[in-house]
């Protein structure tokens, strides 16, 4: 996984343990995130483990550390043993993932397909046994497009993010012994991360210094055309606060920069990152986890109008899919960005795309190797110094942690060369008819998968499709009702700039709802096929599913804000689903005095009715019970249960109880 990637997902991580605070155990390490040190102290542990489930979950905790860190050939090892040590399909999926990104393509293709089988569901991973085949196709052709060379300056360090500089500068993100400050990141093992300079004239690298360079993280620089204006990402907090990354904006004025800020829009409760500005400086493209975004990580444009911003949008579906785009980077009218969704190598791919007469994207291209590899390759940077020639077309600088890398992330050049054309005409091209590009929605209706299939509670192990199943179909005047086949698949063709709902059910299981918009999307010269996922749940009458991020403020019972989403989406499966009637229950721990606990339960569980009823649910069709400590999930002794198994017991449920 790439280093910037990383600063990204740092929600959950206090700085008081980045600071110093080393963990005395290898289980601590590792659920405190200090990797590093607990990739050894795991090793010693696992050693002296005495059973093989216990040997297990270390090995898989280890797998894990390694893969975080980009060390994949450590991580397969331990995957492997996991598995071998009985923990499972999860070990078995990260086993997959593996061989994937170190381009075992063959051993790959075996282990997804084991998988399929090992869960119930070849489906849950036919999109990453195809990415294989195409990955193999990819590397058996000769691209000479393309010239790459790694960076002389790459260490064993993290090398990332390259952006040009004035007076052809190259500046990149790098968490080496002379970043700033003494202070080491428990996830890595490594400094800090900061922004250094290269001189490719005398071949001389510095740290950039203040006010770019901080304690904190710093990663992933854009300026603007004249060098006026520097975005970047810090990722910074403190001993009372999570780490957050922040687009940050500092501008060029008397010859020095100054103080970065915060760009207004951001939501804190989010992680922005990977900021690139337009030529005119009006428009910055960014990427961010956003809960009403397509999913995972989208690229989204902010607009800036004299001193004002304008609120974020995401591209189209055309970019974004539900996986994750990152790394936008402009050139004029083509957008480069990665992506692990659109068919790709591995990990994170580059893509290029361009804006059409029509102001749409068009469809993305896959820059293939020597570009793409099975690691993750991002942050492609193409040079403004460079003067184009009859024989050469660009130059620039890109990131990626591919097998055979120096360190967790490099820098590598690359040289894009005119490519003659084929003098090899096919005598079939002037026979065959062009037929008309289309875009094709695939719809599947699918079931979750769970360890135990009569608890809903227990962990889902992947999907399954829904075969016949009922899709009723609204898209402007158009109404139609049509059923799954015996893969849980409907395809239709699209039509452009049409916003579809699909209502699903199946007898047993709640309907829902699915929503596609092809506003943005072209066909271009071949077929898009786009997929749309509808997830039906089993029901489970009179039985108590807990709601998950349902959380209280100590001795309080107000709906706190993170609670509300999921209440949300509760409210639009009881509007889908008019009949049933539900309950919703809150427990408390064991800890306190259990009347009061019995009154607190009850309080939250009418709270959350309320929001509800707010909502615009009938009243009715809504019951509040609370149950205190009186019917734990884990029956523990109290003195002796773990924190962990205080906040299994603290949930709020709901049960259907009529349909």
């Amino acid at each position: 996984m790439s280093r910037i990637t990383l600063l990204l997902l740092l929600v959950s991580l206090s700085f008081s343990i980045s600071f110093g605070q080393k963990a005395k155990d290898g289980k601590t390490a590792f659920s405190s995130k200090q990797y590093a040190l607990a990739i050894p102290m795991l090793s010693t542990e696992y050693a002296k483990a005495k059973t093989r489930l216990e040997k297990g979950k270390i090995a898989f905790s280890i797998g894990e550390s390694a893969r975080i860190l980009g060390r994949e050939a450590l991580a397969l090892e331990w995957y492997q043993k996991a598995y071998d040590d009985q923990y499972g399909v999860d070990a078995l999926r990260e086993l997959a993932y593996t061989y994937k990104r170190l381009e075992k393509y063959q051993e790959a293709k075996e282990t997804f397909k084991n998988l399929g089988i090992e869960i119930g569901s070849p489906y849950e991973y036919r999109r990453e046994i195809n990415a294989c085949d195409i990955a193999i196709g990819w590397k058996k052709i000769v691209t000479p497009e393309y010239q790459i060379t790694p960076s002389a300056f790459n260490t064993s360090a993290a090398e990332y993010a390259p952006a040009f500089y004035r007076d052809n500068e190259l500046v990149f993100s790098s968490d080496r012994g002379t970043s700033t400050g003494e202070a080491v990141y428990g996830w890595t093992g490594n400094r800090f991360s900061d922004f250094f300079v290269y001189n490719p004239q005398n071949q001389t690298l510095r740290n950039m210094g203040v006010p770019f360079n901080t304690p904190a993280n710093e990663g992933t620089i854009s300026f603007t055309a004249d060098f006026t204006h520097a975005y970047f990402i810090r990722c910074s907090g403190n001993k009372k606060e999570d780490a957050f990354c922040r687009i940050m904006e500092s501008t060029f004025q008397d010859n020095h920069w100054n103080t970065p800020v915060a760009l207004p829009f951001q939501d804190p409760q989010l992680n922005y990152g990977h900021p690139c500005i337009s030529a005119d400086g009006n428009t910055l493209y960014f990427a961010c986890q956003h809960p009403d975004g397509w999913g995972g990580f989208d690229i989204y444009t902010a607009k800036k109008e004299g001193d004002e911003w304008s609120t974020p949008t995401p591209l189209s579906r055309a970019i974004n899919t539900p996986g994750n785009e990152q790394f936008p980077f402009l050139d004029a009218d083509t957008l480069y960005f990665s992506s692990d969704f659109h068919p790709g190598m591995g990990g994170l791919d580059i893509f290029r795309t361009y804006r059409m007469r029509n102001g749409d994207w068009a469809p993305v291209f896959n820059l293939k190797p020597p570009i793409n590899s099975g690691g993750d390759d991002f942050a492609f940077a193409v040079s403004p110094f460079f003067t184009p020639t009859d024989e050469h077309l660009q130059m620039g600088y890109f990131s990626s942690n591919r097998p055979g890398s120096t360190g967790n992330d490099d820098l590598y050049q690359f040289d894009r060369k005119v490519v003659p054309p084929d003098t090899q005409p096919n005598p079939l091209s002037n026979q065959m008819e062009k037929k008309p590009a289309k875009l094709l929605l695939e719809v599947f209706v699918l079931e979750k998968i769970f360890a135990d299939p009569a608890n809903p509670n227990s962990k889902v192990l992947g999907r399954k499709p829904l075969p016949s199943a009922t899709l009723e179909i609204v898209a402007g005047s158009l109404r139609q009702t049509a059923a799954t086949d015996a893969a849980g698949r409907f395809e239709l063709i699209l039509d452009s700039n049409t916003s579809y709902q699909f209502l699903a059910s199946v007898p047993g299981y709640l309907t829902n709802l699915g929503r596609f918009n092809s506003q943005g999307l072209n066909p271009g010269t071949e077929d898009q096929v786009f997929e749309l996922e509808i997830v039906l749940d089993k029901i489970f009458l009179n039985q108590e599913i807990t709601l998950d991020n349902i959380y209280y403020d100590y001795d309080k019972w107000d709906i706190r804000e993170d609670a509300k989403p999921t209440l949300n989406l509760l409210a639009e499966n009881l509007r889908l689903n008019p009949k049933i009637r539900i309950q919703l229950a809150s427990h408390t721990d064991c800890r306190g005095n259990e009347t009061y606990n019995l009154e607190l339960s009850r309080r939250r569980a009418e709270s959350a009715v309320a929001y509800l009823i707010q909502s615009d649910i009938d009243p009715a069709r809504l019951q509040a019970r609370g149950f205190g400590e009186t019917q734990p999930a884990v029956d523990c002794l109290c003195s002796k249960c773990t924190e962990e198994q205080h906040q299994t017991n603290r949930r709020t449920t709901f049960s259907i109880l009529e349909l």
